[in-house]
């Protein structure tokens, strides 16, 4: 009993001062930002200062993982410590604003999610995505068609009556988006990115990616032109198509020949990290240049990428060196000796990409909370319509996981697809470029973007949890 007691208490005494020291690292932080804040930026000071805002980002970010000790993902507590510092200056703090607006970030922030999408389809495997592909490209389908009805025809019309049928279509081009950044995140802090489920919604994902490109680039040219042609959908659809067919096809036939190209210049894990990360920042700038999303390159290229690609350099070499040395073992030790080594090798890539993860992925997820404005919940009839589409937001993309198929849990494929998060707000965004989105409607976008964004990660994984604790 005495035992537990003295166990409890320096347990609490551990959290006291683990607060203790947070409170005053928060303190400090606030301080420099505050005299950052209130210099002149010359072009010297404004880079010393991002320097700041980058330390700040990424210490809220960790402090924030305190939420995983109440069962939570890292990147629920990323994206609320975002919503905080985005939200201070509600209370009279602005010294935090200027990370809003400073570049360096902002291109981080976008750097981030392309890395964090290029691990992801390291951690895939393309055979499997192809085992779910008919029914990743139904969950796509109904996710993508099921909101923009419930969108641009029924609750539009019905929670904001008397807009123009452009406003409409925006807002239900708005509701087919899909956050995978978000959903993958989770998955991949749970253990889970390799089951069905997640392998369907990463797939249904990237074709909803591309068909939400196709809904934006055909809603925008009917406002701007007033009509779209077959043509030009054509056009889209098939540049899409092509750049993801040709990426998996080419890739595949490049990738083993660029790893024995470079092996020659060098073995060390220096170059093997720089073939890969080249690999996944090429891919995704040739899906910018065809319109696509960034993301989608970079998926591709790390679904493409395989470790035999990189047999020639040292990590999978060490295989050899360990079976030399290995005389006077018996054959069980020897095994299980190389299926470690061996499976070390085999993730060599993921273990050289992820310290640049740790650095960028955590920018891209506070920095998406900040696009947060806590102050359109102030209106209560915008928040008030803002529920209702964001109950359609929920029903169209739930209904999507009903068609899983198999034996996949429905449930947790419709819930991976809920999330709208910075790729909502990007609809939002052109839609305000081109005049058809007044600020209400806008802010209506925003708070169904934050319910999705915030909501997912905590429901996800309850479930993924009670659902693994049942079985």
């Amino acid at each position: 009993m005495m035992y537990l007691t003295d166990r409890l208490r320096r347990r609490t005494m551990s959290r006291v001062g683990a607060l203790t020291y947070l409170g005053l690292i928060c303190i400090v932080l606030t301080l420099a930002a505050a005299y950052a804040a209130s210099h002149s930026p010359d072009q010297g000071h404004h880079t010393a200062v991002t320097f700041l805002w980058i330390a700040i980002i990424l210490l809220v970010a960790k402090f924030s993982s305190l939420i995983e000790r109440f069962g939570q993902p890292a990147v629920l507590g990323e994206l609320l410590a975002g919503v905080v510092l985005g939200n201070l200056a509600l209370v009279g703090l602005t010294m935090f604003e200027p990370i809003r607006h400073d570049s360096i970030i902002v291109f981080l922030a976008e750097l981030g999610v392309v890395i964090l999408l290029f691990q992801i389809g390291l951690e895939s495997n393309i055979k499997t995505l192809r085992s779910v592909g008919w029914r990743a490209f139904l969950v796509a389908m109904v996710g993508v068609i099921g909101p923009f009805i419930l969108g641009t025809y029924l609750v539009g019309p019905w929670l904001l009556p008397g807009l123009s049928a452009n406003t409409y279509l925006f807002l239900g081009a708005a509701l087919t988006a899909t956050s995978v950044g978000i959903t993958a995140r989770v998955f991949r802090d749970l253990g889970k990115l390799q089951t069905p489920e997640a392998q369907i919604v990463l797939g249904a994902a990237v074709i909803d990616d591309v068909m939400g490109l196709i809904i934006l680039a055909v809603v925008s040219a009917i406002v701007t032109l007033g009509a779209v042609s077959l043509g030009t959908i054509s056009l889209i659809a098939g540049k899409a198509i092509l750049f993801l067919v040709g990426a998996i096809v080419v890739g595949q036939l490049l990738a083993p020949r660029l790893g024995r190209l470079f092996s020659r210049i060098h073995t060390g894990a220096g170059m093997k990290f720089t073939l890969a990360i080249s690999f996944g920042l090429i891919f995704a700038w040739l899906a910018g240049v065809i319109g696509l999303a960034p993301i989608v390159g970079a998926f591709a290229a790390g679904l493409v990428l395989d470790p035999l690609h990189f047999r020639h350099f040292k990590g999978p070499r060490i295989i050899d060196e360990v079976r030399q040395t290995m005389d006077g073992i018996t054959l069980d030790n020897k095994q299980n000796i190389l299926q470690v080594v061996e499976s070390h090798a085999h993730r060599h890539i993921d273990e050289l990409i992820e310290p640049l993860g740790h650095f960028l992925v955590p920018i891209f997820f506070v920095v998406t909370g900040m696009a947060v404005k806590l102050d359109t919940l102030l209106n209560p009839t915008i928040l008030f319509v803002a529920l209702g589409i964001t109950v359609a937001a929920f029903i169209g993309k739930l209904a999507a996981g009903l068609v899983a198929g198999g034996k996949v849990r429905k449930s947790i494929v419709g819930w991976g697809m809920v999330p709208r998060g910075e790729v909502g707000l990007i609809f939002a965004a052109m839609g305000s470029t081109l005049g058809v989105i007044s600020d209400a409607v806008y802010s209506v976008i925003v708070i169904m973007v934050i319910i999705t964004t915030l909501l997912t990660p905590i429901i996800l994984t309850t479930m993924i949890r009670r659902l693994d604790a049942a079985s």
